[in-house]
């Protein structure tokens, strides 16, 4: 035994203000049809209204899923912030499927939001995504991605110039790869197999090149002690996905030590650990991947997880703060700029650095009420810093421990 750890939203529109009658939380929306009366007519107005005030903050969450492991813990952390700041928040699960994120921007600005923060799955749909929101006059901010610069440059500058898209929260994703790679690496393991979920998704790309770094840097230090990483096999973002991909890459390699689930919200990572259970191959076969699991203490300790990294929930918070303040009027002239936020990742390789994590990420959120209010009123460049400052021993302190 080897191992030594192992989404279109109904609208009422109300004279001059469109006013999303749905309740907040919901990516599947409807309403009643209108009424030919015109007085009935005037009292859903009026009943719209006491709904939503003219000065009530509005803001949208386009996301792969809500539901998901990681989708989950970051609309918990958001739906607080919104219950502390007094803000109505709704949600659409687009799956990052490409037509149904460039949908749900229009679906949210529809719905009245006067902000939208979005985890698209390709820089391309940003090109619809910006322009909707340039249109109707509504703040964008991106969470867990970034334009490329180098590989979308006319995106980019469509970004930078909207006088309406603020920037993006993401994580260093090349230096988050290669750090997963080097715990497979220190523990002997040498066929890496390796799972993706959508090509041509930034993060996605961002990872596999840190991976891929990692690799190449080992076996430049170790002539006699190479090591390889398979090629992708992609699992979109489903358990069943990932189940099917770690299969075919056991298959394809009888010698395989470890697996590598890129992420995808947590669940192919789920799928892929069935796999190699089923296979009873737990023992010989190493995994590390990107979102923390619920039970990932567990698999720390029985050998069944490597390492992973994640605590990143937060991220879609600080898109969250930065579109909230644009709203307020606290944070102005976006065009020509392009505000590029780092977040950083946690990473955990035992059952004991996970139990950390637990006590103040899972079992309690990292931001109380109180908090979190604070956070709204900080300026960007003081948000920026919170965002680079969240680690396990920031939470601890915060919490008096």
């Amino acid at each position: 035994m080897k191992k030594i750890l192992k989404k279109v939203a109904a609208v009422l529109l109300a004279t001059t203000m469109v006013v999303g009658l749905t309740a907040c939380g919901s990516g599947s929306d409807s309403s009643e049809p209108a009424s030919s009366d015109s007085s009935d007519a005037a009292q859903s107005t009026d009943d719209a209204a006491a709904t939503t005030a003219p000065d009530k903050i509005k803001i949208g969450v386009s996301i792969w899923s809500s539901t998901d492991v990681l989708g989950s813990q970051c609309k918990k952390i958001l739906d607080a912030a919104a219950d502390a700041l007094g803000v109505e928040v709704q949600y659409v699960d687009q799956g990052h499927v490409s037509e149904k994120v460039t949908a749900s921007v229009e679906q949210l600005v529809a719905a009245g939001c006067q902000g939208i923060i979005i985890c698209n799955s390709s820089d391309t749909e940003m090109t619809s995504a910006i322009k909707t929101c340039d249109d109707n006059k509504v703040y964008l901010a991106q969470f867990f991605r970034i334009i490329s610069e180098e590989n979308s440059a006319d995106i980019y500058k469509a970004a930078t110039d909207s006088a309406y898209y603020i920037g993006a929260v993401h994580e260093d994703e090349p230096a988050n790869g290669e750090a997963l790679v080097n715990i497979l690496l220190n523990n002997g393991d040498r066929n890496i197999g390796l799972i993706g979920w959508e090509q041509g998704d930034a993060t996605w790309l961002g990872r596999w090149e840190g991976y891929k770094a990692g690799v190449e840097k080992w076996n430049a230090d170790h002539p006699d002690d190479q090591a390889k990483l398979s090629e992708p096999q992609y699992a979109g973002t489903t358990s069943e996905g990932g189940s099917k991909a770690a299969e075919a890459l056991m298959a394809a390699d009888p010698t395989l030590d470890a697996l590598i689930p890129a992420g995808g919200g947590g669940d192919p990572l789920q799928g892929a650990i069935a796999a190699v259970e089923r296979a009873g191959k737990t023992d010989s076969i190493d995994i590390v991947s990107t979102d923390f699991l619920p039970d990932l203490g567990e698999r720390l300790a029985n050998g069944s997880m490597a390492g992973e990294s994640g605590g990143h929930y937060c991220d879609p918070l600080i898109s969250f703060m930065m579109v909230y303040n644009a709203i307020k009027g606290n944070y102005t002239d976006f065009a020509g700029k392009f505000e590029d936020v780092p977040f950083p990742y946690l990473y955990v390789s035992s059952a004991d650095d996970y139990a950390d994590y637990e006590k103040y990420f899972v079992e309690q959120l990292p931001y109380t009420a109180d908090e979190l209010v604070e956070m709204s009123n900080e300026s960007l460049d003081e948000l920026k810093q919170t965002a680079l400052s969240v680690s396990i021993e920031d939470a601890a302190a915060r919490s008096g421990n």
